[in-house]
Formats: C-alpha cells, sequence, structure tokens
C-alpha cells in the first residue's frame, strides 16, 4: 500500500499597493463621508500595476490540527486548524491580504447593514428604494436585500412556517454580513417579526454597523393600504399565520431609527431616506434618532438631557 502525503502550497501575494504600510483603522469615520483622499488612493493602485503573484511549493508535510475552539477557526486566527461548524465538518477558514479596510477604501465609504423592519404595507421596500437612490446619487454603493424579492431565488424553499421564517432572516442577515464586510451599505428590507432573529442577525457585525430602522405604523394604517391583498386574504382565512393577523409582530426595544406615523401624517420616501442618511452622517456609537409624527428629527446623544431638534424641510 502507497501512502501520498499532502503538500499544502503556501500562496504568498506581493504588490507595491501597500508600500505605504498597513491602513490605519478609521473608528470614527461616517459611514457615506470616508476620509480617504482619492488622491493617494488612485497613486496607490498605480503603483501596484506591476504586482505579481509568486506560487511557492512548500517543502514541509501540512498540518492541521482539530480545532478545539470552532470561534478561533471561524475567525481566521489559525488559518490552518479544521472545524466544525453547524452541520458542515471538516472545514478551514483562509484568510485573504485584502480586508474590509481595503474595500472600505477602495469604495470610500464605511459597509454596513440597514435592517428595516415593519409591518407589511408599512413602506419598509419603499424606503429602502429611495435610500437606494439617494446614496447612489451621493456616489455611495448600496445594496437592497428585499424581503420578497430574496423568496424568489436565495430562499425559495422556505416557508413561512416559524422555523422557516427564522431561517430565512438567518441567510439574509448572513448574506447582509458579506456585503458589509465588502465594504457595501446594505440595505435589508423584511418583516423580520422575531426580536430574537433580528438581535441575531445584529450580533453578525460589529458593534455599530447595524443600524435597525422601524417603520411603525399601525396595523390599521397598514391593513388600510393593503397593496398586496394579503391582509384581504388573511382576514379570509386564504392565509395562515400573517404577521399582525394571526401571528405576532415584536416591536423593536432598541432600535437605532424609528419612523413613526399617526393618522394621515407621514414624511415622504425621500424625506425619510434622508433622515436615514443624516444618521449615516452623523452616527454615533450611543444615538439614536427618532423622527416624530410631526415631521421633527430628534438626535439623542450620551447626554439624554441635551436634544438637538431639526427639520425635515
Amino acid at each position: 500500500m502507497v501512502v501520498l502525503k499532502a503538500l499544502r502550497p503556501a500562496i504568498c501575494c506581493s504588490s507595491s499597493i501597500f508600500d505605504g504600510g498597513p491602513l490605519e483603522p478609521v473608528d470614527k469615520a461616517s459611514f457615506v463621508m470616508f476620509p480617504f483622499p482619492a488622491s493617494s488612493l488612485s497613486m496607490r493602485l498605480r503603483r501596484g500595476n506591476n504586482a505579481k503573484l509568486s506560487l511557492v511549493q512548500a517543502t514541509e508535510e501540512s498540518s492541521m490540527p482539530i480545532a478545539t475552539d470552532p470561534a478561533a477557526a471561524i475567525s481566521g486566527e489559525n488559518p490552518h486548524q479544521i472545524a466544525t461548524n453547524g452541520k458542515a465538518t471538516n472545514i478551514v477558514w483562509h484568510k485573504s491580504s485584502i480586508g474590509k479596510l481595503n474595500r472600505q477604501e477602495l469604495l470610500q465609504q464605511k459597509g454596513c447593514v440597514i435592517w428595516i423592519t415593519g409591518l407589511s404595507g408599512s413602506g419598509k421596500s419603499t424606503l429602502a428604494c429611495a435610500l437606494c437612490h439617494a446614496l447612489y446619487s451621493r456616489g455611495k454603493l448600496a445594496y437592497v436585500l428585499d424581503g420578497d424579492n430574496v423568496r424568489h431565488g436565495l430562499n425559495c424553499d422556505l416557508s413561512f412556517k416559524a422555523e422557516d421564517r427564522a431561517e430565512n432572516i438567518r441567510r439574509i442577515g448572513e448574506v447582509a454580513k458579506l456585503f458589509a464586510d465588502a465594504g457595501i451599505i446594505c440595505i435589508a428590507s423584511v418583516i423580520s417579526p422575531y426580536r430574537k432573529d433580528r438581535d441575531a442577525s445584529r450580533a453578525l457585525l460589529p458593534e455599530g454597523d447595524f443600524i435597525e430602522v422601524f417603520m411603525n405604523v399601525s396595523l390599521q394604517i397598514c391593513e388600510a393600504r393593503d397593496p398586496k391583498g394579503l391582509y384581504k386574504l388573511a382576514r379570509a382565512g386564504k392565509i395562515k399565520g400573517f404577521t399582525g393577523i394571526d401571528d405576532p409582530y415584536e416591536p423593536p426595544l432598541n432600535c437605532q431609527l424609528e419612523l413613526p406615523q399617526k393618522g394621515n401624517i407621514c414624511a415622504s420616501p425621500c424625506e425619510m431616506a434622508e433622515t436615514v442618511i443624516s444618521y449615516l452622517e452623523e452616527k454615533g456609537p450611543s444615538k439614536r434618532l427618532v423622527v416624530s409624527e410631526v415631521g421633527s428629527v430628534i438626535l439623542r446623544g450620551r447626554n439624554e438631557d441635551a436634544l438637538k431638534v431639526a427639520t425635515l424641510v
């Protein structure tokens, strides 16, 4: 019997792009106002035109111990550790030489997730599209993960049972995390009725990178709108487990931004989008933005006694 010993080739990436040294963290930068000078970026990219990839064959046998700490293996702290994560076994995290900060410098923005939650008919998708358009007009790259759109492909195998709803949100949260890691502003527009599922998606990202926007529109208003005719079908018993009718919606307890509507008073989609962008520009670790029913914006900082009030007009 012949035993074949596997050799692990080591890939070494060398490039003059990074002649200036490692990138410095920019924790205080807002999501849509990134402080890297474009001229410096383009100059470094031009210098990197002669970057070469060299493949070096390893001369020693690869040693890959079984991971005792799956979290360490998943984080990439030890790229040679084999891990088990959920039902996936014998997996190894491969760490790239190009990280989140590099991608954010290239795009001149910070990646984040804007998670819009609320009842069906509350205006989540309308706000998401308006926000994406407003960011695009500012030269910022955003992508919308709409709840219905995702169920056309990635989540077409899921029903609306409780366990499938949880899996639906889990998958959307994981995809949103990838977009944010790529430096993109990801706008997730999903009912996401259960707090624990939204909190699980928040926990996937660094603190401050998950902005929960609550479309606080009453069931009565949403049912009166009924843009898809779903409330009518639910009331007739043709749809089971419909959020707000025979399935609960758990409103956020500590969202970053709340957009309420009372009566017929409602800000336009463009106004609400500008409110979200204002939050992204002014974002701090303990700020919370609330838009009142009369269209005012209240920004709460660390000192709850000090309130800054501005109007949307």
